[in-house]
């Protein structure tokens, strides 16, 4: 076992070693260290047949460095049987800080997720536990927008190997061009991460231009008791002539009255029906129909906790229903190049088997008298900062050169006699015949409400007009 001969704070090496021996003789697990991380199993004794599938892995984050297998897989035990348990390692022989535990079942990971995600590892210590995910696929940018799939999928299966798929989507305003960018999936990680590596540079071209390459966030996994419950479809590859009152038409053609409300945007769409049984019906009858001469790509709308932040409000349309707790995320609609994750924010990740950079920890510190202060730009700061829209708005308005926002605030009564407001936002830089200024369908009763709302929708319409961002402010936001 390299390694773990290693001093650690608290005790020796030999103290470390000889709890490490001790374990692996209770379990008959073996141990390994390779390449900065020390396997534990992999597979455990006894086991037959291939490894677990994907989703029996979990990622565990903020581990006291000086803690290590011997107290760490006690504890993951609880949640059931471990296939793998993976520590990162330090030189020194500490540990990074982090791990990943795969387990035999994904109920067992997801409960794992469930019981020790913020569990109490040591006194005032908290972990954090999360689905970790193989990431087989690319995010290729720059692609000439006339190219069509089979021609992306050719070149790349010449320039790389091991691809399986490409996923391109047409634009918006032009169904004969692609958006600028696709998906590419690979047979595994380590053909995904080969690619990477030789496309990376940033000097490799396609077709004479300059790509741009990074990790697509893996798709978020839902548990299958949530999806079971779902009763809504995303309908997406629309045309932006089409209704809402002829997609509910079409959607009701097989069965009429079995669709409840339909939400459309630029070119998809969410369909609430009444029942999940007729929805999952509509969704195998009108998948890859035609609605006003339009190919249609039809699937169940993934939930997403409303409670997150407002990029994950952002991930769909919010449903009218206040009542509502969840709203619907379809990750593939996302535009790297722009804002919008599907359609929200864009989300460019590292891929897993790296911890995900977290969010800014929103939280207060002590001013001491005599601490030293250095004046800043807000936009010397980097995105993860800004916890609003406005804030996001404005700063990326500034990485791109353009003068400020303008808001314009209106007001009206509401039917219960109440005052409420809505703000229209114009960005001169990008003003034009076809959207001179942005303004949300909804009112808001206070006035910081009605300008983050504003700024929300200003932030998912630049993601379908306009492909202006530059990667390096979009690698934080792909996620499905």
């Amino acid at each position: 076992m390299d390694g773990t001969n290693e001093c650690s704070k608290g005790r020796t090496g030999t103290q470390n070693e000889a709890a490490l021996l001790a374990l692996m003789e209770k379990t008959g697990y073996n141990m390994v260290q390779e390449n900065g991380q020390r396997k534990f199993g992999g597979p455990p004794p006894g086991w037959e047949g291939p490894p677990p599938p994907r989703g029996c892995e979990v990622f565990v984050g903020k581990i006291p460095r000086d803690m290590y297998e011997d107290e760490l897989v006690p504890v993951f035990e609880r949640a059931g049987k471990i296939y793998e348990f993976r520590l990162m390692m330090e030189f020194s022989g500490e540990n990074r800080g982090y791990a990943f535990v795969m387990y035999t079942t994904k109920e067992e990971a997801q409960l794992a997720i469930r019981i020790l995600n913020n569990y109490e590892i040591r006194q005032g210590k908290f972990i954090g536990v999360c689905v970790s995910l193989d990431n087989c696929r690319l995010f290729i940018g720059a692609i000439p927008k006339e190219k069509k799939k089979e021609e992306i999928l050719e070149e790349m299966k010449r320039v790389t190997e091991g691809v399986v798929d490409v996923i391109v989507y047409p634009s918006a305003t032009d169904k004969t061009k692609n958006r600028g960018f696709a998906f590419v999936e690979y047979e595994s990680h380590r053909a995904a991460a080969m690619a990477r590596r030789k496309l990376i540079p940033g000097t490799f071209q396609l077709w004479g231009h300059t790509i741009q390459v990074d990790w697509a966030d893996p798709e978020k996994e839902v548990d299958e008791e949530t999806m079971q419950r779902v009763k809504v479809l995303y309908v997406r590859n629309l045309m932006i002539s089409t209704t809402e009152e002829t997609i509910k038409a079409e959607f009701n053609r097989h069965k009429p009255g079995t669709v409840e409300r339909v939400k459309k945007l630029r070119d998809y769409a969410f369909v609430h029906f009444f029942n999940r049984e007729d929805a999952v019906v509509a969704m195998s009858v009108m998948n890859g129909k035609c609605i006003d001469g339009a190919s249609i790509e039809v699937t169940l709308a993934k939930p997403v906790n409303k409670e997150n932040t407002w990029r994950q409000h952002l991930n769909g349309q919010i449903s009218p229903s206040p009542e509502n707790l969840v709203v619907y995320a379809n990750k593939e609609e996302s535009h790297p190049k722009t804002l919008g994750k599907s359609p929200a924010l864009p989300a460019l990740l590292n891929a897993q088997h790296s911890p995900s950079p977290p969010e800014i920890e929103r939280c207060t510190y002590p001013f001491f008298p005599g601490t030293k202060l250095t004046p800043i730009s807000m936009y010397s700061l980097k995105s993860n900062h800004f916890n609003s829209a406005v804030m996001h708005l404005d700063y990326y308005c500034n990485k791109n050169n353009w003068s400020p926002p303008e808001y314009y605030l209106y007001s009206t009564t509401s039917p219960d006699g109440k005052v409420v407001l809505v703000y229209k936002i114009v960005i001169p830089a990008i003003t034009n015949g076809s959207q001179s200024y942005f303004m949300p369908d909804k009112l808001c009763s206070t006035l910081e409400d009605a300008k983050e709302l504003a700024a929300q929708f200003t932030l998912l319409h630049l993601d379908r007009e306009h492909n202006l961002f530059s990667l390096d402010l979009c690698r934080r936001i792909w996620r499905q």
